[in-house]
């Protein structure tokens, strides 16, 4: 089973800021960048990957197997909920920033 904590989920998320900032270099010297899509798309589908795992826990605990207890089917589900509630506030600072974008005058 996947262990990722909140804390583990904001280093996570500070890594990749990290990452991309070095990766970024002043225009002009030719060096590729960060693929923002790309680590969009991977965050995404790690956030889906873990609702997934959490949902057949669930499953597999309702239908009585033995091997999957209570606990973990809390911690999964919790997993996934802080997971979706980062997920959701990534996504509402790109909207708000898109928004502030969008409203400036050129």
């Amino acid at each position: 089973m996947d262990k990722i904590g909140a804390s583990d989920l904001l280093a996570q998320l500070k890594a990749m800021a990290a990452k991309a900032n070095s990766d970024v270099k002043p225009s002009g010297q030719g060096s590729e960048s960060t693929d923002f899509g790309a680590l969009l798309k991977g965050a995404i589908e790690h956030v889906n990957d873990t609702q997934m795992k959490a949902g057949q826990l669930e499953k597999s605990f309702e239908t009585g197997d033995p091997n999957v207890n209570l606990v973990e089917v809390m911690v999964a589900l919790q997993k996934a909920n802080v997971s979706f509630a980062a997920m959701t506030e990534v996504r509402n600072k790109l909207v708000s920033a898109y928004k502030d974008i969008m409203s400036m005058s050129i």
